[in-house]
């Protein structure tokens, strides 16, 4: 196991680092027959790509993809899709400075540990550029969805602080934190410039919704379909935390308010997240992920060497005030992965039954 690898019957493989020449994806085990085109993709990349908000790294890359394999006259093959983004606009220079020296809040201490060697420049295969394959897969596994009538969106609940209050779906797309509530979107514009001009980063919180899934998605024990969303979420770097439904709100709740009531029209509420025993129950998934601040910040932290000298630092170079919202895409895309899987896997066992 090398750990580079996600899913059972849709499974994907990321490879590529940040100041490499490509990141991409293998995705294995996509029906065949579907309709696939550099668009379908390119659309969630354009989401998630740098440069983009006020938030983000003026780092510009075009992230056009390629497709170099599964696709035949349009429509997916059943053989592997393997999909290709170039890093265009790499600047390693400021890392130079960094090579014997580990970032506070970044993973170069494990990394050293784990392998004996580690690519120093911007951080190599744990920067967030390795997400650009996960995007790039959810997009293929939202085509599979959209077969059978499933969506997933997502959108910004709370960035540093600022909480929205209201979940107007169509203010989601008119702000750049993909936020549902415009006197909050305005804040939060607000709060990112206060911290940026100090040097300094925000984390915050994403909700994700599935609407049209359908009952049955999951296993009973270990493969629990909440506990594979929760992997797919927590496999990205900057998440630190997910919660499904009512979420850590059920520790303050009686067995009375929590139970969701059933009637013949289906649940009269949903603080289960559309999930019960590990199986999706057709509600809506609800999904929401605590994105921890950038660690690269301007202000000064203390850290050490590779000699354990002790040092401080202060990160100069092109970095994201906050994860949000171009992580947005990141968790919306493991959501999609998770779900395309289980749809399968779900099929293949009513076909053996049958």
């Amino acid at each position: 196991m090398t750990g580079n690898s996600f899913g059972t019957l849709f499974k994907i493989t990321t490879w590529g680092e940040s100041h490499g020449l490509a990141v991409g994806v293998v995705i294995d085990g996509c029906p065949p027959r579907i309709a696939l085109s550099p668009e379908d993709i390119q659309s969630d990349l354009d989401r998630r790509r740098p440069g983009t908000g006020r938030a983000s790294s003026p780092r510009q890359e075009k992230d056009k993809v390629e497709i170099l394999s599964g696709i035949f006259e349009g429509k997916t093959t059943g053989t592997p899709i393997s999909l290709l983004v170039r890093n265009e606009d790499v600047d390693s220079s400021p890392y130079e400075a960094w090579r014997d020296v580990f970032r506070p809040g970044q993973a170069d201490f494990t990394y050293q540990k784990k392998y004996g060697i580690r690519d120093y420049r911007g951080g190599g295969r744990a920067s967030a550029r390795e997400t650009v394959g996960r995007v790039a897969a959810g997009a293929v596994a939202k085509k599979i969805l959209a077969c059978e009538g499933v969506k997933v969106t997502n959108y910004t609940v709370e960035l540093g602080g600022v909480r929205a209050q209201r979940l107007d779906g169509e203010e989601i797309e008119k702000n750049d934190f993909r936020c549902p509530d415009r006197d909050a979107a305005a804040a939060m514009v607000e709060r990112v410039r206060e911290v940026k001009d100090r040097g300094d980063s925000l984390g915050g919180v994403i909700e994700i919704r599935v609407q049209g899934c359908p009952a049955g998605l999951g296993e009973p024990v270990f493969d629990k379909l909440e506990a594979d969303l929760a992997k797919g979420l927590m496999s990205i770097g900057a998440i630190r935390g997910v919660e499904i439904g009512a979420g850590f709100g059920v520790a303050r709740m009686l067995g009375s308010e929590c139970n969701d009531p059933m009637g013949p029209d289906g649940f009269k509420k949903n603080d289960a997240g559309g999930i019960l025993g590990g199986i999706s129950s057709g509600g809506d998934i609800i999904l929401r992920v605590a994105v921890k601040p950038i660690p690269s910040i301007r202000l000064e932290q203390e850290t050490v060497t590779t000699a354990f000298e002790r040092v401080t630092l202060r990160m100069e170079g092109r970095h994201d005030v906050s994860a949000i919202p171009r992580i947005n895409q990141v968790c919306e895309a493991m959501v999609a992965i998770v779900l395309a899987d289980h749809l399968l896997r779900q099929r293949a066992f009513r076909d053996q039954r049958a």
